[in-house]
């Protein structure tokens, strides 16, 4: 839809934090600002610690304000996969008057009637994705409005999570000093953004190699059909190589980046020195040796990730894999993914300046995705993100006092307001009986030889 304003993409990971400020205009985007922090209160993708989690976020966030020169008040935040649940739903609602166009709040209450499920205590929906309307036996429809029917049903795919990630995640923003606009499902908008339309339709696996674990995603027919999370990631392979070598976990953070490879296969024989514990004088290792550490955690992991796609028939689409994240920047990944899935491998970096590294990809994706967002999809969201509720008219209003020295960007409610502003003037036109609105003017925007290469990549998101 090309959304026009300032968005925020907040990527809070196990080992860095992650903020991007970027102006759309037109449909492009332009970063004007970014921040990036290692992380704090976090265990395997998940807020473990919301004091020490928010002070890190307030970091990464005044670090990009200072680049962008805004102050940021609200952000879309994205929720890893851990045990998302994905299913259909559908919902129905009749229309009072039969002569009356279907109109947004006709799309939202069918909406919320499509989200009605009855889910276990400790679940709590993330997000509906609508499919396709029916008005009255006709379907395919995908912007039912300004038509006219008795009967308006929706389905589509209904995205619940753990009761405990969302809240940890809304808690510790907030106490940040943020508004949460949206929270995005991490994979969902990978899949929606770094994939093609062909790869989207045919079916490709995205695989997200994180310090804290590896998420992979099945997209197909445009839709997210299926995620997993294994609880490996890189933060493991830096503990091997600290067990083995006998060294520092910050010296195996440092020796991974610098020598690391991950088929010892192609690694080379030159040796390099290294501090271990209760030694004073460094010890000599090779290459191979390391990288045989690397590939040993690496195909643990894959190999599990592996069997679970193998179970659903993920292997069997004809997209291939699709590897990003921080991991992904390790010189012979491709390979070695390739290897053990048997299947087309590649990496997505963006192409963004200064942000050329896969660790910024989902980031980057959460603003893509926001943006892009139709008017038929905020209106859905709005039906279950209670931070975006469209209330009565007297409620809706809000003043520009209320947001002032906010980074004022383009919110999800801001949004529902303009199309209910947009409903009521054609209701007026037509001469309907709905109530003038008072209407106070939106606030504006205020606010990485081919080994050497590899590792020069790997480190410059570090450095």
């Amino acid at each position: 839809m090309g959304n026009s304003g300032i968005y925020v993409g907040l990527d809070i990971g196990t080992t860095s934090i992650k903020v991007i400020v970027a102006e759309y205009v037109k449909g492009q985007m332009n970063v004007i600002g970014v921040g990036s922090e290692r992380s704090d209160g976090m265990n395997r993708g998940v807020i473990v610690d919301i004091d020490k989690a928010a002070f890190a976020i307030r970091k990464a966030v005044e670090s990009a304000e200072r680049k962008a020169n805004i102050q940021i008040q609200e952000v879309v935040a994205g929720i890893p996969a851990n045990l998302l649940k994905i299913e259909s739903c559908r919902g129905m609602i009749a229309i009072s008057d039969s002569s009356r166009e279907i109109n947004n709040q006709d799309v939202i209450n069918v909406s919320n009637a499509a989200s009605l499920h009855n889910l276990p205590p400790e679940q709590e929906v993330v997000d509906v994705l609508p499919d396709e309307f029916i008005v009255d036996g006709f379907d395919g429809i995908k912007d039912p409005r300004g038509m006219v029917g008795v009967r308006l049903e929706m389905t589509g795919s209904l995205l619940t999570g753990p009761k405990t990630i969302i809240h940890n995640l809304k808690r510790a923003i907030n106490q940040a000093g943020l508004d949460v606009i949206d929270v995005v499902v991490n994979p969902l908008a990978l899949g929606k953004t770094i994939l093609n339309d062909g790869e989207q339709d045919f079916g490709t696996i995205v695989m997200d190699l994180g310090a804290g674990q590896t998420t992979a995603a099945v997209i197909h027919d445009h839709y997210l059909k299926y995620t997993c999370v294994e609880q490996e990631g890189g933060q493991y392979i830096t503990k091997d190589i600290s067990v083995v070598l006998n060294t520092s976990l910050e010296n195996a953070e440092k020796i991974k980046r610098e020598y690391g490879y991950a088929m010892s296969s192609e690694a080379s024989q030159d040796s390099f020195p290294v501090n271990v514990v209760g030694q004073n004088d460094p010890v000599a290792v090779s290459e191979e040796y390391l990288s045989e550490i690397i590939e040993a955690r690496l195909e643990q992991t894959l190999d599990n990730v592996k069997e679970r796609l193998a179970s659903v028939g993920a292997l069997e689409m004809p997209g291939g894999i699709v590897i990003t994240g921080g991991g992904a920047a390790l010189p012979g990944i491709v390979e070695l993914v390739a290897d053990v899935f048997g299947l087309n491998t590649k990496i997505y970096s963006p192409d963004q300046m200064g942000l050329r590294h896969p660790a910024f990809a989902q980031a980057l994706s959460l603003l893509e995705y926001e943006t892009n967002l139709s008017e038929v999809d905020i209106l859905v969201k709005s039906a279950m993100v209670s931070t975006a509720r469209v209330v009565p008219e007297q409620e809706s209003n809000y003043s520009d006092e209320q947001h002032e020295g906010s980074s004022n960007a383009v919110g999800t409610t801001g949004r529902i307001s303009q199309l209910f502003s947009r409903d009521r003037s054609s209701n007026d036109e037509k001469g309907t009986t709905a109530k003038p609105q008072e209407t106070s003017e939106t606030p504006k925007p205020k606010n990485s030889d081919r080994v050497d290469g590899f590792r020069k990549w790997f480190n410059d998101f570090f450095d």
